[in-house]
């Protein structure tokens, strides 16, 4: 089985390179994709209480016989759930779901712009779960620079990981140089921008991109592994998903070829600036109203 490189982050604690996300994946098929992933080699899940599907993550987990301390399990507090108090509650919320003690990432999924204090609070409960070992890290989730350096005035522990869109086509070039400055890792949501489709641009996908085709025509690989290996490459810790269990296995298959540097600054000009995802400045509690249940 292919070992997966790791990434060291801020604090010792390692991560694998490459994780398995299921966002938006049918809490019905999490179980099976989960498990599947696992039997594949992927050791670090990526969900979120938001998803709706942490208790079935929790389920493959146990199901798939690999020992817990081999998969690095990740998760993130929604915005309706910020709040000193809230934020060690929703902890128990995700802990409970997952039927996990401890958490090896916790992490606040948006900033709220425009009620930071709150956004304070809930990550100093994440502070408080550090320091009580109930959590291996902690971090940030689509975080603007302004984000990340408010917080760091306003606490002591500097985020692990800032997770983000990143793809060819939404680079973040700006984000990802000032979380490098501060020592915090890149983690590429939507990596190969399986969310975005620019119906004004004149682009579609990114793996139909003839310059992404033309670098993975030249490996014998497909444009989604080209794309990972980019990632990869450049630093950044990347989140694919997928149901399919043949998708699964190829997103997995990129660790044994390179690409040139040439190559690379080729898939870094292909960015158009333009976001796939919600904007993070209009992320508020009363335009994503989401009610997280109880465990």
């Amino acid at each position: 089985m292919t070992q997966v490189p790791d990434f060291t982050l801020n604090n010792g604690v390692t991560i694998p390179a490459l994780g398995f996300g299921v966002f938006q994946t049918p809490p019905e098929q999490t179980i099976a994709a989960v498990e599947t992933a696992l039997s594949t080699g992927y050791r670090h899940i990526d969900t979120a209480a938001a998803y709706g599907n942490e208790r079935e993550v929790g389920e493959a987990l146990r199901r798939s016989g690999v020992d817990r301390e081999q998969v690095f399990v990740e998760t993130k507090v929604w915005i309706t759930d910020y709040g000193y108090e809230e934020t060690l509650h929703a902890f128990t919320k995700s802990a409970g779901k997952l039927g996990l003690d401890r958490i090896d990432l916790l992490i606040l999924h948006q900033a709220l712009p425009d009620e930071f204090d709150l956004t304070i609070r809930a990550y100093k409960a994440l502070e408080t779960l550090l320091g009580d070992g109930k959590v291996r890290a902690i971090g940030v989730s689509n975080f603007m620079p302004q984000h990340l350096i408010r917080l760091l005035e306003a606490t002591s522990v500097v985020p692990a990981v800032n997770q983000i869109e990143v793809h060819p086509y939404f680079r973040q070039s700006d984000v990802l140089a000032v979380d490098s400055e501060h020592g915090v890792l890149n983690q590429a949501w939507s990596p190969i921008g399986g969310i975005t489709f620019y119906r004004d641009s004149g682009h579609t996908s990114t793996l139909e991109d003839p310059v992404i085709t033309g670098i993975a025509a030249a490996h014998d690989r497909t444009p989604a592994q080209v794309m990972l290996r980019w990632h990869l490459q450049q630093g950044r810790q990347v989140i694919p998903k997928s149901v399919t269990p043949s998708r699964i296995a190829e997103n997995f298959a990129v660790f044994d070829f390179a690409l040139t540097a040439d190559e690379l600054a080729a898939i870094d000009a292909l960015d158009t600036g333009k976001r796939g995802g919600p904007e993070p400045e209009r992320i508020t509690r009363e335009n994503f109203a989401l009610n997280i249940p109880e465990a």
